[in-house]
C-alpha cells in the first residue's frame, strides 16, 4: 500500500523547502502547525535517538545546517577500525533542478562537495574522514558508471535532504548500499515502511511513502521493490530516506499511510515541505 505525490518543480507558486530542529524532535503534525499549514510534510533524514541529531545533510535556503556522519566504527574483531562513506542526498537548486548525488560535508566548509557516482567505503584506523582523504580516495578509484575520473566540486543547492542508499541512477535500479553501508547483510531484502524521493526528466518531483508493519494488510516493501515503483513512475534518479516508524507523509495536514509506531507519529528532527507562495 503506497501513496505518492507529484509536484512540478517548474511551478513558481510552489516553495520547496525544509525545516529542522536542534537537539529535539517534532512529529510531522507539529511541523505542519509550526510551518503554517504547508501543502506537504514528509519525514527525511536518519537520526540518533540518543542525541536527536540528524545523521545526514540538510540544506535550508542555501545554507548547510546539518552534516553527514561519515565515519562508522567497526564491530566485533574490527572495533579498532573505521569505515568512511560519502552520504547521499537529493537537492533542488535555485533554478529548480533536482539532483541525487553523494556528498562530503564538514562544519568548517560552506558547501558540501559532490560526486555523481558512488564511492567504495574507505577503511582505516582513524575516526575522522577529512576532505583531503575523500579526495585521495576518489583519485584512486575507477568510476564504473561513467568510465572516467571525476572532479569534486561544491554542490550549491537551495534545498536538500540526505538519506540513503540511492535507488535509481540513469533510470535504472542501482542500489548503492554496499558503498553507503546503510543496512547490514541481507537487511536490504527486508520489508518495511519506506519514504523515498525521486524526479523525472520533465522536472516532476516524486515523493513516495509505503505503508508497512501492518500485518495482513500492508507488510511494507524491500528497497528493490521501492526502486521499481520509481522506475514505473518514470524517474531518472531516486533516493531512499529514513523509513520504518519514521515514515509519514501529510498532504494538506492529512495522513496518507498508517504510521507503524503504535504510539502514533514518530518525532523526527527534519522534514521536507512544499508550501504555496
Amino acid at each position: 500500500m503506497a501513496y505518492y505525490l507529484e509536484a512540478d518543480l517548474k511551478d513558481k507558486r510552489l516553495d520547496f523547502t525544509v525545516d529542522t530542529t536542534f537537539q529535539r524532535r517534532l512529529t510531522p503534525d507539529k511541523f505542519y502547525t509550526k510551518n503554517e499549514l504547508p501543502l506537504l510534510v514528509v519525514n527525511t533524514t536518519f537520526f540518533s535517538f540518543a542525541s536527536n541529531q540528524n545523521l545526514n545533510l540538510v540544506i535550508k535556503e542555501g545554507r548547510l545546517v546539518s552534516y553527514n556522519v561519515h565515519s562508522v566504527m567497526g564491530k566485533g574483531k574490527d572495533t579498532l577500525t573505521w569505515r568512511h562513506t560519502l552520504g547521499s542526498a537529493i537537492g533542488i537548486s535555485k533554478r529548480r533542478e533536482a539532483d541525487v548525488a553523494w556528498l562530503y560535508t564538514d562544519s568548517a566548509l560552506k558547501y558540501p562537495y559532490v560526486r555523481q557516482a558512488p564511492l567504495r567505503a574507505v577503511h582505516d584506523s582513524v575516526n575522522t574522514f577529512t576532505k583531503p582523504k575523500a579526495e585521495q580516495a576518489i583519485a584512486q578509484s575507477f568510476d564504473n558508471y561513467i568510465r572516467a575520473r571525476i572532479s569534486f566540486p561544491a554542490w550549491k543547492m537551495r534545498t536538500a535532504v540526505g538519506g540513503g542508499p540511492v535507488l535509481l541512477q540513469d533510470g535504472k535500479i542501482r542500489i548503492t548500499n554496499n558503498e553507503e553501508l546503510k543496512f547490514a547483510g541481507k537487511a536490504i531484502e527486508d520489508k518495511h515502511p519506506r519514504t523515498a524521493m525521486g524526479y523525472t526528466t520533465d522536472k516532476k518531483l516524486i515523493i513516495l511513502v509505503i505503508e508497512g508493519r501492518n500485518a495482513g494488510i500492508a507488510e511494507g516493501a524491500t528497497l528493490e521493490q521501492t526502486a521499481r515503483l520509481f522506475v514505473e513512475l518514470g524517474c531518472v534518479e531516486a533516493l531512499n530516506l529514513d523509513g520504518g516508524g519514521s515514515s509519514c507523509m501529510l498532504v494538506n495536514g492529512k495522513e496518507t499511510i498508517r504510521v507503524s509506531d503504535k504510539e502514533g507519529q514518530r518525532p523526527v528532527p527534519a522534514v521536507f515541505l512544499i508550501k504555496k507562495k
